[in-house]
């Protein structure tokens, strides 16, 4: 399951997109409002947002937001691993935070093979879905 976090951040992302040919940065208050985000929260995601580089941040009257990538560039797996880290539903399948489970052999786990499965399968899904083929 997807963190808060990450649903709202997919949402701003899916509003600025949506808006990219305005060619206006937005305020996070004006995304806030729109998609119904709590303010606050929707700053601190706007700012890892900027620090993963995915939008950019003017201050001052014609300030806010903007994307720092195209839409076709951002992909949900990229995305989801810089808001909420690993997607792999156990550890010993994560590609990129992998840890070995205490508790089993992992060359006689009847677990493992299964859930190798659900994360290939959806990494493939996640790869290839960008902010450009979600705002369409």
């Amino acid at each position: 399951m997807i963190s808060k976090k990450c649903k709202y951040a997919i949402k701003a992302l899916l509003y600025l997109a949506d808006h990219q040919s305005e060619g206006r940065s937005i305020f996070s208050s004006e995304i806030a409002e729109q998609e119904n985000i709590p303010k606050k929260f929707l700053e601190t995601i706007l700012r890892e947002l900027r620090n993963f580089q995915f939008v950019q941040s003017k201050r001052g009257k014609a300030g806010g937001y903007k994307l720092l990538k195209e839409p076709k560039d951002i992909n949900l797996a990229d995305l989801m691993r810089a808001v909420d880290g690993p997607i792999a539903m156990l550890p010993c399948v994560s590609l990129n935070y992998y840890a070995n489970c205490e508790e089993c052999d992992e060359k006689i786990c009847k677990i493992k093979p299964v859930f190798e499965e659900v994360r290939d399968k959806t990494l493939k899904i996640l790869n290839a879905t960008t902010i450009d083929k979600m705002a369409r």
